[in-house]
């Protein structure tokens, strides 16, 4: 038995001429010493709804199937579409559930994305490929576990409740500052678990008081049943939890010393913003509304973890509902 040697574009010119002619596959397949049933699945997959079969088209149908290269080379719209997300910050695992709960269908795999901008930084040997990236990193870091003693007065993040740590009850919030090179400037970032729901203050001061201070402002708006705990690593500037937990109504924790990956939902949001707000950053000159509008752009961004859904969505709802039930609004 011979091996299958496919179609050349002399045998497809021959094919449409002989199609034109009124001849059956099996006698087109005997004037090409070819099997009827290779005439008949040349016809079937190549040939247009309105122009038929023509040799062409044909030729061009099949060296498109043959293409070895990725799908966001040839797919100009999906290239664009992945790549305006990308600039904008979402991560290729974000782009990609997000594409298929909009299509309702899976339209394009994150490793897909992640291997168009990988081959990208090889074929041009442009560096700022890896921006594109979420964290523009080439290599991916380790977590290190620390060990020292904790101050008195602090409870463990140990002894928090297993709630807390499913993340399927909304209201625990975790805490960190955001530092750049610019002495004296940093933001308080503050990270809600369940929706992942992320609110940003600047506030300069590192110091106890008015860390706590701020932090009050910055909760006390959101309805009492939303703000259930709220979890620090061991920085000085959370020295006065106990009046945050005193005047807002929560329960503090706190990570192992020098372990502050155990509050991975501020940890990472931090990382995120990065993107936007590297430490190099001036805050004096960013414009006024820059803050928000970074973290406007932040929330509306989906996530795997919330069904692709945003964390704008994924609060606004439970903040609606608490306000409106009777007793709800923080006194």
């Amino acid at each position: 038995m011979s091996n299958y040697r496919q179609l050349s574009s002399a045998e497809r010119f021959t094919i449409a001429r002989l199609l034109a002619a009124g001849q059956s596959y099996r006698q087109i397949a005997a004037a090409l010493d070819r099997q009827p049933s290779t005439i008949a699945r040349e016809v079937r997959r190549n040939s247009g709804a309105q122009v038929g079969y023509r040799p062409d088209y044909a030729q061009q149908l099949t060296a498109a199937r043959r293409w070895s290269g990725a799908r966001l080379e040839r797919d100009a719209d999906l290239r664009a579409s992945v790549l305006e997300r990308l600039a904008a910050g979402w991560s290729p695992e974000q782009i990609a559930g997000r594409l298929a709960y909009e299509a309702g269908v899976p339209v394009i795999s994150h490793e897909t994305i992640y291997r168009f901008v990988y081959a990208q930084l090889k074929r041009t040997n442009d560096r700022r490929w890896r921006f594109y990236l979420p964290r523009a990193k080439y290599k991916r870091g380790w977590r290190t576990k620390g060990g020292w003693p904790r101050p008195a007065g602090r409870c463990s993040i140990h002894e928090r409740p297993p709630a807390i740590a499913t993340r399927n009850q909304p209201g625990h919030w975790e805490a960190d500052t955001m530092l750049f090179s610019q002495t004296g400037q940093a933001i308080l970032i503050v990270h809600e678990r369940h929706t992942r729901l992320t609110m940003a203050l600047r506030h300069d001061s590192l110091q106890a008081e008015p860390v706590a201070t701020a932090l009050i402002a910055l909760l006390a708006p959101v309805p009492k049943p939303l703000r259930r705990s709220i979890t620090f690593d061991n920085g000085t500037e959370f020295n006065r939890h106990y009046r945050i937990a005193s005047q807002l109504g929560l329960d503090t924790f706190f990570c192992d010393p020098h372990a502050p990956w155990q509050k991975g939902g501020v940890e990472n949001a931090i990382g995120r913003l990065r993107k936007s707000l590297p430490r190099k950053t001036n805050l004096d000159s960013l414009p006024g509304d820059s803050l928000n509008a970074i973290l406007a752009r932040h929330n509306n961004t989906p996530r795997k973890c919330l069904g692709f859904r945003t964390p704008a969505e994924a609060f606004i709802p439970l903040h609606f509902k608490c306000e409106s039930t009777p007793g709800s609004r923080p006194g």
